[in-house]
């Protein structure tokens, strides 16, 4: 997430714009975020000699669809020169923005559990000028609330919950993501949310690259000082799910930028994701065993006695490798009178958060996301998220009906 100090020191992400092209996109964002503290960077070089590919076989083969590699020509991007670390150029003229542009070949074995550890927050400076108009409804700033660490096995306790990596122009990030139901296909959801500025980077830029999703990352809970030897398996131990197609708002795209609380309100991403080599021929839901619905009919702050935040923290005193969650009653913020209004928690979570999913129990008593990390000071303290109304109902529906019956 961003952070923005003084009125708001805030993190947060941005959101990128709802995908209108056949082919599959993929967007990654991290931080956009004031002083970004909910995406987190690292070394954006990748190791080894990984293929490509944009979808997956059986067996492990990995192939390339014709339409994703005449797309790829129509860019002036070589596959193999791509897969080889073409990828790493972010030349302005070739870092692709719009929704119909992106393209994420499979770099099979890019995320290695090294990669995906090293992960880190790309601190930036801090710019108040854009919260200082501030004249919606902002209720009194809630008070820190500790965040507690999810028990292991994080399967068991937050199957729904993982991170998702990608690469940027400032290195490789990461951020939370939260498995959710596909009305499509009924217990076979390969759908995930996220922050939309953990997949574009707003107005500033295009779409991220190498967008890929880990539930359950780091299951056992182990310490940094564990996980320097872990084998991928132990690190992924539900593999590594890159995503062949992302949404997010066009106000994201538009808005969103490198500072301030610009594209807030409308800060959420779904993404389309595939496991990397073919897998069991299970979608990822039946393999995590569990995914939440949205509720796009988001009560009113008044209604809404608790939520419960879910996340990665990565930037001080947390390390990135361990899961956490927040609960309390949300409170209102506002960054501009014409945007909607933000939910509001007490929380001290930090950079790497972002995109983590917010959940409340509905009026059925059964829990739904209704949020998702995007902003808080850079201080750490509180954490707000978008509500989530017919702007995100139509991304979701987006992705959901490109895959009808897949």
């Amino acid at each position: 997430m961003r952070s923005i100090r003084p009125s708001f020191t805030v993190r947060r992400g941005r959101s990128a714009r709802r995908r209108t092209s056949p082919l599959p996109l993929v967007a990654l964002a991290a931080a956009l975020t004031l002083t970004v503290t909910a995406c987190e960077s690292g070394d954006a070089d990748a190791s080894g000699e990984p293929s490509a590919s944009a979808a997956a076989g059986g067996e492990g083969k990995i192939t390339i669809p014709d339409d994703i590699k005449d797309k790829l020509k129509e860019h002036g991007i070589d596959l193999d020169n791509w897969k080889d670390g073409a990828w790493k150029n972010w030349d302005r003229d070739d870092w692709l923005r719009e929704a119909k542009d992106y393209i994420n070949p499979i770099i099979e074995g890019l995320w290695d559990p090294d990669r995906m550890r090293d992960a880190e927050d790309p601190d930036r400076g801090v710019d108040d000028s854009d919260l200082s108009g501030d004249q919606g409804v902002t209720d009194p700033t809630p008070q820190p609330v500790d965040a507690q660490a999810v028990a292991p096995t994080y399967h068991a306790n937050a199957p729904e919950a993982g991170k998702v990596f990608f690469d940027s122009p400032e290195g490789t990030m990461v951020c939370s993501a939260t498995v959710v139901q596909d009305p499509a296909n009924p217990g076979k959801s390969n759908m995930v949310w996220t922050a939309g500025h953990c997949v574009h980077a707003g107005k500033s830029g295009g779409w991220y690259r190498n967008i890929a999703f880990v539930p359950s990352y780091n299951d056992k809970a182990m310490g940094t000082a564990a996980m320097e030897n872990v084998t991928k398996e132990q690190a992924a131990p539900y593999g590594v799910w890159w995503a062949d197609w992302v949404q997010t708002s066009d106000q994201w795209i538009a808005e969103g930028g490198p500072t301030g609380g610009d594209g807030a309100p409308y800060d959420f991403a779904v993404l389309h994701v595939r496991p990397e080599a073919g897998g069991s021929g299970k979608s990822l839901e039946e393999t995590v065993g569990s995914a939440l619905p949205v509720n796009f009919n988001a009560p009113a702050v008044p209604d809404v006695d608790s939520i419960k935040a879910v996340g990665y923290p990565a930037a001080k005193p947390y390390d990135g490798q361990k899961l956490y969650q927040c609960q309390d009653q949300p409170g209102r913020l506002s960054l501009r009178a014409s945007d909607p209004t933000m939910y509001r928690i007490g929380c001290t979570m930090t950079g790497g958060s972002s995109g983590g999913g917010w959940i409340a129990t509905g009026s059925d008593g059964k829990p739904a996301l209704v949020s998702n990390t995007s902003i808080g000071p850079v201080d750490a303290g509180w954490l707000a998220g978008p509500r989530l109304g017919k702007e995100a109902k139509a991304v979701f529906d987006g992705v959901s009906e490109k895959f009808t019956g897949q």
